[in-house]
């Protein structure tokens, strides 16, 4: 009777601790209150290096019922298309998600480009963008539609660390539940239409680390998942 009684005292015990430890792990307050987040359009310069806004692209507005996807998912979000002196162009898409970054994992490139009818036509590979005193991982793929060609290169960063997408980006959300705190997200995209994409991808490296020269170091760290 006495060990049946300390085994059911144990249980209760480790019951208690499991409801005390889930309990610590619900998130309370945001990683990023709207104080400290960012705000994009401020953030990213219209001009930069060689690199300034093309006024020929007139930007395509989505469709309604796209629109309150991406409302419903980010907090802000910065479509531009840039372009330099020899007139390479460059397309620049950035989402932001204060408490909201878990529907991010749906609109990764891998999943929407497919969704607005591109096909990918290469497999998801890991890259190292070299940087002054530091090294980003981006990921870079390739998509397109007939004779649209589209190098696509893309991180993603949770809270102040870069992150992947899946497995990455659930280990990161619960490494914040852990301290009681929802982590904001940042998704940066650059891609180019080039049938060469050898010079798409050298030419994203140039864009991106023009980008990164050009912003605050605040920014800057934003940008690169680090505090």
């Amino acid at each position: 009777m006495i060990r049946a009684r300390r085994k059911a005292l144990g249980l209760v015990l480790v019951c208690s601790f499991a409801a005390a430890a889930a309990m610590a792990m619900v998130p309370r307050r945001g990683a990023a209150d709207s104080a400290d987040a960012p705000v994009l359009e401020g953030m990213i310069p219209a001009r930069f290096g060689s690199w300034t806004i093309d006024p020929r692209v007139v930007p395509v507005l989505p469709s309604a019922d796209l629109q309150k996807v991406i409302d419903q998912t980010y907090d802000q979000t910065l479509a531009r298309t840039y372009v330099n002196a020899d007139g390479y162009q460059i397309m620049l898409s950035i989402a932001y998600g204060g408490r909201r970054n878990q529907g991010m994992d749906i609109h990764r490139p891998e999943i929407c480009y497919p969704a607005q009818g591109l096909a990918l036509r290469s497999d998801t590979v890991d890259a190292r963008l070299v940087l002054d005193a530091a090294t980003l991982p981006i990921k870079r793929l390739v998509a397109g539609i007939g004779s649209r060609n589209e190098p696509i290169s893309y991180w993603l960063v949770i809270g102040r660390s870069v992150a992947s997408f899946g497995y990455g980006h659930r280990i990161a959300l619960l490494k914040y539940g852990l301290t009681g705190r929802v982590p904001d997200g940042m998704l940066v995209r650059v891609s180019s239409v080039d049938k060469n994409e050898a010079r798409s991808f050298a030419m994203q490296d140039v864009f991106i680390r023009d980008l990164l020269s050009a912003v605050s170091q605040a920014d800057r760290q934003r940008l690169l998942g680090s505090s």
